[in-house]
């Protein structure tokens, strides 16, 4: 029985067979130095304390001179970092390195082509591997692709490696870089690759040391044709920069050419999508390396808005016959997109596409005068008399009523022309359903029964909204304007406002820090998406008439820049309400407050109570809440059967 004084323990170990290891009486085991199961043969404690090890981590040496690292030597360490605690025992080097005990050993026998000590290790065959669930199987150590497309080494410890990564040559001799040969090894100096300028920090890379320079392995494999193009593309090393056909972005090094079409392109756009569903457009859109301008109205891409090179490839929309930056396209957004009214392959909902559900009259013009609405149960009638009901609000979009309107003769409802004539159902492309991945179009249903937060602006309203069906979100037809419109045009500025999407500043209208702006792309000025959608007229209790929002100082005396309803002073650069009339100045938020977008009045049926309840703010009185019996102070539902008393917060 072989004796051996090892390094990190007491005691003498002896090694013992597989029927002595059972003898034991132990059961399984784990080796003390790499924390895994222990098999025969091993070593174990004479003294019988419970320590055991593999046989090749008894034999680990104390200091590793590995051929993937050349620059220093690993010593074996008893206590490792706090930092790391995936076994006892690491292989550590004074750069920062840190490897588990047998991942050194496994890729040290590697380097080393000592192929007999590999035999031990499990080889999988990702067809037939019971890890394999769907396709996932992680990814391997040296090339840091999954692991399901090629046979791979497996250890316990979770260190995988393709069989043909494992085979790689040691050296070499490539073309760009004919001064050393390229070793393979560790990229512990985390430099980025020559050939596609990513850098890697896990995996193999074949890197000259002297030269500080590294190449990935997929890069530096031999790819002299592909064929991913009408014709074949030639790899080609290249010393100077180049710009990319199909991006239109530099590149460096190495380029892959077309020789009959005499385009040049990098390595990652031979494999451009020529198709693409992108995540804030209705359509399709396509690839092309060449496109003639005299097609498009605009050769602003549509999400950026700086200009396309008509010199190099794009995407575009064939229907819209707008344009994108290859780079601009393939990047997710975090958007919402409207597609349409009507798509006749969505057969998911079977409801009629107009809200105005009969047409009783109409004028010489065609208009329709007298209308029946799916969100009224009473006839609409068509007026611009706009002096007799100027201070009525749309119960649509609960701005106050302006142009053509519709109204009801028997009770206190207005919509807008344009609110009345709003689709009964509209597709959005893109929200917070499916923020993870895209699945396709989610139908959003008009609706108008209900209290709800906007999905975009947040604000708390009971207008009209769209619905989502899936996840029950909304969007109110002030932020369902601003969606439709490419780009807004507000009474403060005179340049139309485009959106950027993650752009961090501040708001110019009240100073706000945002994460993503309506911006002017000719001068310094930006809005948030708040005060977009803000209503430019208003009415408030400070004041009997309207008021304007207005966008610059109405005077320059400090003693006027004061809010007339919360007496506090205002920032002049701000926004602010203002009456010509009255000379009264407000506060943006103390004209709108909480509750702007509640229009009360209205009756709603209910399941917890048996009459229809309506929306209240109490004033003068202040009766308890049914619920939580405390005074109803802030916003209630009253009932608005006569002789019934049920009031409740709107919050309980």
């Amino acid at each position: 029985m072989e004796e051996l004084k090892n390094y990190g323990h007491q005691h003498p170990l002896l090694m013992l067979n597989q029927e002595q290891l059972l003898g034991n009486g132990n059961g399984v085991v784990d080796c003390s130095r790499c924390g895994e199961k222990v098999s025969a043969p091993c070593f174990s404690c004479v003294e019988c304390c419970g320590f055991y090890l593999h046989k090749t981590c008894a034999q680990a040496p104390l200091e590793l001179n590995h051929p993937f690292h050349r620059h220093h030597p690993l010593v074996l360490l008893q206590n490792p970092p706090s930092s790391y605690t995936r076994c006892k025992f690491i292989y550590h080097c004074s750069c920062g390195l840190d490897f588990h005990i047998k991942c050194a050993l496994f890729t040290f026998n590697i380097a080393e082509r000592n192929l007999k000590e590999l035999e031990h290790v499990a080889l999988e065959d990702p067809s037939f591997s019971p890890k394999n669930d769907g396709g996932n199987l992680g990814k391997c150590f040296a090339c840091w692709e999954p692991l399901a497309r090629y046979t791979y080494f497996s250890l316990d410890c979770g260190f995988n490696l393709h069989k043909k990564c494992a085979e790689l040559p040691l050296k070499l001799n490539h073309l760009c870089h004919r001064k050393h040969p390229l070793v393979l090894q560790f990229n512990s100096e985390r430099l980025s690759c020559k050939t596609c300028l990513v850098t890697q920090e896990r995996g193999f890379v074949y890197g000259c040391s002297p030269c500080e320079l590294a190449i990935h392995i997929d890069c530096a494999s031999p790819l002299p044709v592909i064929e991913d193009h009408q014709h074949s593309f030639t790899l080609f090393w290249r010393q100077n920069p180049f710009i990319c056909d199909a991006c239109g972005t530099e590149g460096h090094h190495v380029a892959f050419t077309c020789g009959t079409c005499s385009i040049m392109v990098h390595k990652k756009c031979i494999s451009l999508p020529r198709i693409i569903q992108q995540a804030c457009h209705v359509h399709r859109v396509f690839h092309t390396f060449f496109f003639h301008k005299e097609y498009f109205e605009s050769l602003n891409c549509i999400l950026c808005y700086e200009v396309v090179d008509t010199e190099h490839g794009s995407y575009f929309c064939a229907d819209c016959n707008v344009i994108f930056h290859v780079n601009c396209a393939l990047e997710e957004k975090a958007c919402y997109c409207i597609v349409s009214q009507e798509n006749e392959d969505d057969k998911s909902l079977d409801i009629p596409v107009n809200s105005i559900t009969k047409v009783l009259e109409t004028n010489d013009a065609g208009e329709a005068t007298v209308i029946e609405h799916c969100e009224h149960k009473h006839y609409l009638m068509l007026s611009d008399k706009i002096s007799e009901h100027g201070d009525k609000c749309c119960d649509g979009c609960l701005l106050l009523i302006s142009a053509k309107f519709y109204h009801c003769l028997r009770c206190d409802f207005f919509l807008h022309k344009s609110c009345a004539e709003l689709p009964k159902k509209k597709l959005f492309l893109k929200h917070g359903c499916d923020e993870e991945q895209f699945s396709g179009p989610k139908p959003c249903i008009l609706t108008s029964d209900c209290m709800f937060n906007c999905g975009l602006c947040r604000y708390l309203s009971n207008g009209f909204s769209y619905k989502c069906n899936e996840c029950g979100s909304h969007v109110c037809l002030r932020c369902l304007d601003l969606l439709l419109q490419d780009a807004v045009k507000i009474p403060g500025h005179k340049h139309p406002l485009l959106l950027y999407f993650d752009y961090e500043g501040q708001c110019g209208a009240c100073g706000r820090d945002f994460f993503f702006a309506f911006r002017c792309k000719d001068c310094n000025f930006q809005l948030c998406k708040l005060c977009v959608i803000q209503p430019t007229r208003v009415r408030h209790k400070c004041d009997e008439h309207i008021l304007a929002l207005t966008y610059d100082k109405v005077n320059d005396y400090a003693k006027y820049h004061y809010c007339d309803v919360c007496e506090k002073e205002r920032d002049p650069r701000h926004w602010f309400y203002h009456c010509e009339t009255c000379d009264t100045s407000v506060h943006v938020d103390c004209v709108l407050g909480k509750y702007s977008f509640i229009k009360f009045g209205g009756t709603y049926s209910v399941t917890i109570h048996e009459h229809p309840l309506t929306f209240v703010k109490k004033i003068h009185y202040y009766p308890e809440c049914v619920t939580c019996g405390k005074p109803c102070e802030d916003l209630s539902l009253e009932c608005a059967e006569p002789g019934c008393n049920y009031i409740v917060h709107y919050d309980c």
